[in-house]
């Protein structure tokens, strides 16, 4: 059994990585969330990698620490669903009330369904183990 961890190896840490997911990533809208998927750079393929930002226009500090906590742990929690090889980032909307642990738990399983489905259909053009 995997370990249920959130390693510093499960974290986007630098603004680089954070620039170049929202440059290359595909967007996918929810309720609570806009979260932004790209591929990691094939010099550093491995597990997925989670990035949360949340704004101030969002919440204060106490809402936006609960809602990255409430990210974190549904990414803990899912993180069987997701392919290895991408990279998430989970950018808070502002809403009327701060997302619940359910709007994180949604967000995740619906990027974890496009990304099955994007990883199998590069499987089958071929892409896989670097072919073009």
């Amino acid at each position: 059994m995997k370990s249920a961890a959130f390693s510093k190896t499960l974290r986007l840490r630098k603004r680089r990585e954070f620039l170049r997911v929202q440059r290359a990533g595909t967007k996918v809208h929810t309720r609570s969330f806009l979260v932004l998927v790209a591929p990691q750079e094939p010099d550093r393929r491995g597990p997925s990698r989670l990035g949360i930002t949340v704004t101030r226009k969002v919440a204060s500090a106490v809402g936006r620490n609960t809602i990255k906590r409430r990210v974190r742990e549904a990414f803990r929690r899912h993180r069987h669903l997701l392919p290895e090889g991408f990279d998430i980032v989970f950018v808070a909307k502002r809403t009327e009330s701060l997302p619940t642990f359910a709007d994180a738990e949604h967000a995740m399983r619906k990027v974890a369904r496009i990304l099955v489905r994007e990883a199998s259909s590069s499987v089958c053009r071929g892409e896989e183990a670097g072919r073009p």
